[in-house]
């Protein structure tokens, strides 16, 4: 029994040396594993840290390098040095288009707040001008808009060496009758850099749009940048104008009056043109049609010779908006929806208005009769325009 006793106490303590060294063993290699494990996890992190630090240090490398390329690019990009000057010039993009009631520069007003009832919808490249960056604008009355004369004429003399660019010193003036003044003492659209401006009356902001009214901008100006009118700094107490600028009648017209048949050719049409209308309703649309021809819109050729038959057709059939001063002496082909037309010995004008043709004449007293209203033909009607539906709420 004592044997016996030895004998399992023997086989105990053997049991728990192997188990203690078993534990050892085990906690040895468990040491050793989080040892390399650790030293592995340290070493990837040094490395991950050395190549964040030579990425840091080559995108600083790269943005130094880049703005130094962007540096030489703008100079190499603005500077025209040439053996007699150095030029320099500035790439701009328009940020927005002008959706306007007036689809030609025939009857676009020479200034703006002249036809308080033309309407345009300035819509903004939403790419360049971010919906954001009209927050703000509503709380002024009126704008500064910043545009492209893109329709002139003489817009390739741009690309032509200035020596040979030939723009004119001065230009014909309406109310001088054709007198000529210096371009930098009018607003002439033919100017060396074709660039104008104009003010409008905020009515309403909605997304990536802004609806203007008092408008002189044709249908598709390109704009470059508007800004909001201080009246505080801009309208300037006792500045002065030369006489021949002040406001007079040379350019007004006697009476403007309808037809019996006009306004039931103007409902006629407006069953069609009223989903493309920035216009509540025929009665509002015939309201902006006598405030255009409240002033006389034709050209200095055609006020020169107003009933002649034989009207010498011009080239320049889709310009841009009318100035107070005109630089060329312009008649319009009716064959393009601007221009006059002759029957029975009498003048026809014709005012493109969204996408009506309201044809006109104008007796030697100065006194308008409106004929009739037609629509466009279908391809020259606009699509896919802002109309007064948009706007409703927001008018109304």
């Amino acid at each position: 029994m004592a044997m016996a006793n030895s004998e399992n106490s023997k086989w105990l303590r053997a049991t728990i040396a192997l188990a203690v060294a078993a534990i050892s063993t085990t906690a040895s290699i468990s040491v050793y594993v989080y040892t390399r494990k650790s030293k592995e996890l340290d070493s990837k992190i040094e490395e991950l840290e050395i190549s964040l630090k030579a990425s840091l240090q080559k995108c600083a490398a790269e943005r130094k390098g880049r703005i130094k390329a962007q540096q030489a690019a703008r100079k190499a990009l603005t500077q025209n040095n040439t053996e007699k000057s150095k030029k320099t010039s500035y790439p701009m993009t328009p940020i927005g288009t002008i959706q306007s009631c007036f689809a030609t520069r025939y009857g676009t007003p020479r200034q703006p707040l002249l036809v308080p009832l033309a309407r345009a919808c300035l819509v903004f490249d939403t790419s360049m001008v971010p919906p954001a960056a009209l927050e703000g604008l509503l709380e002024y009355s009126h704008c500064w808009i910043i545009y492209v004369f893109h329709l002139n004429t003489d817009l390739e003399k741009l690309w032509k060496p200035p020596c040979n660019s030939k723009f004119k010193a001065k230009v014909r003036v309406p109310k001088l009758k054709g007198g000529r003044m210096g371009v930098f003492a009018t607003r002439s659209p033919h100017r060396p850099c074709p660039i104008g401006l104009t003010c409008a009356k905020v009515e309403a902001v909605q997304g990536h749009m802004v609806l203007l009214s008092g408008v002189d901008l044709v249908d598709g100006t390109p704009v470059l940048d508007i800004k909001p009118y201080l009246p505080y700094c801009e309208s300037i107490e006792g500045a002065t104008v030369p006489n021949w600028v002040k406001e007079d009648n040379s350019l007004s017209v006697a009476s403007v009056h309808f037809s019996p048949e006009f306004m039931s050719s103007l409902a006629n049409c407006w069953v069609t043109a009223e989903g493309n209308s920035l216009y509540a309703s025929p009665d509002e649309l015939n309201i902006l049609i006598k405030q255009v021809l409240s002033w006389d819109i034709r050209s200095l050729s055609q006020r020169i010779r107003p009933h002649s038959v034989l009207l010498k057709t011009g080239n320049d059939s889709e310009g841009h908006t009318f100035s107070d001063e005109d630089d060329e002496v312009e008649v319009f082909s009716h064959e393009n929806g601007q221009g006059p037309s002759t029957s029975t010995g009498e003048v026809m004008y014709h005012l493109m208005l969204e996408d009506l043709d309201i044809s006109y004449k104008i007796d030697a007293d100065g006194n308008v009769i409106v004929e009739k209203a037609i629509l466009c033909p279908d391809s020259q009607r606009r699509q896919q325009r802002c109309s007064y539906s948009m706007w409703r709420e927001t008018l109304e």
